[in-house]
């Protein structure tokens, strides 16, 4: 049977943990920090299991706290949807947002529109994350990821909208080209230094070359003299003149348009990941969640293959 006890200390458990401190959540709250710490106190006593590891510098939750966050988020989002369900007529956009960004990409593109959106709209609080991991926002209790590539296949619990693809170009700066020539084929590839994007445990990324019909795609591993695993490092790595790189054109723009990097292989730049908007079925009915997701369709817009002057047309998709 349910028990109203069970809601009692959430609110507090949750905007500790948003804050990181007693005394600032406190001050959210308009409570006494005294009050707050008791709330947590009586809140871990009834669960029986610590939430928060505490030290006089700092405050973090511990792994029950973060299981235990992540369903008191989810079951906070929910009252607020039902809530604001039986309000229809409430379309002020207030509150918080939580979004999860990739890495570069996120700083260089969505960041950008979020923080404009934000200043139009004072009320809303985002809070944002970034990560490169492929993130379930249900499992994370985000309303709304930011996702390149992964699995096209979407579960029945998420809402998706797809924004197009990326453009990969292969580039170099004009000093290595200047001192180890500019290749005129793939297999050219072989001759020459070239930066690829690797992970952790050793793997690279295959390079994609476009075929010679319409859709096709070759993907293949080059020999590499250097693997970076980030895409703002590949970009200090090519720029410095070690080698040729395949990025995005979403990374390199301005440095393409400035001349400090220079395209090579035009006729073997390709399509690259999918970028997807990712969200939790039925926040998009939220008020501010709706029109941040509108937001950023179409701020991302512009980062689509077309804003490549080598893009073929017909690779353009649309919203």
């Amino acid at each position: 049977m349910f028990s109203s006890e069970r809601l009692k200390g959430i609110d507090v458990f949750v905007c500790v943990a948003d804050f990181g401190s007693f005394k600032a959540a406190a001050e959210r709250m308009n409570l006494t920090a005294s009050a707050v710490s008791k709330g947590i106190a009586r809140l871990e006593s009834r669960l029986g299991s610590r939430l928060f590891h505490r030290t006089t510098r700092s405050l973090s939750l511990t792994d029950a706290g973060v299981a235990f966050y992540r369903t008191c988020t989810g079951v906070l989002a929910d009252l607020e949807e039902a809530e604001l369900s039986l309000h229809a007529e409430n379309t002020e956009l207030r509150g918080r947002v939580r979004i999860g960004l990739p890495g570069a990409f996120g700083r260089l593109q969505a960041l950008p529109v979020i923080l404009q959106f934000a200043q139009e709209h004072g009320l809303l609080l985002p809070h944002i994350s970034f990560s490169d991991r492929l993130i379930d926002p249900a499992e994370e209790g985000l309303d709304i990821v930011v996702r390149i590539g992964g699995s096209p296949l979407w579960p029945a619990t998420l809402g998706h909208r797809f924004l197009g693809n990326e453009w990969h170009v292969f580039c170099a700066s004009p000093e290595y080209l200047s001192k180890y020539g500019t290749p005129m084929t793939d297999r050219d590839l072989d001759h020459h230094q070239c930066i690829a994007y690797g992970w952790a445990d050793g793997s690279v990324h295959p390079w994609s070359f476009s075929g010679s019909n319409p859709g096709e795609i070759e993907r293949r591993v080059v020999p590499a003299n250097l693997v970076v695993g980030d895409g703002e490092g590949l970009v200090i790595a090519v720029s410095a003149g070690c080698g040729i790189a395949q990025l995005p054109t979403w990374l390199i723009k301005r440095q393409l348009e400035e001349g400090t990097l220079v395209e090579v292989l035009p006729d073997r730049a390709t399509d690259g990941q999918a970028i997807n908007l990712v969200w939790p079925k039925g926040r998009e009915r939220l008020a501010k969640v709706g029109a941040l997701l509108e937001a950023l369709a179409a701020g991302l817009e512009q980062i689509q293959t077309g804003q490549h002057q080598g893009c073929r047309p017909d690779m353009i998709v649309k919203l």
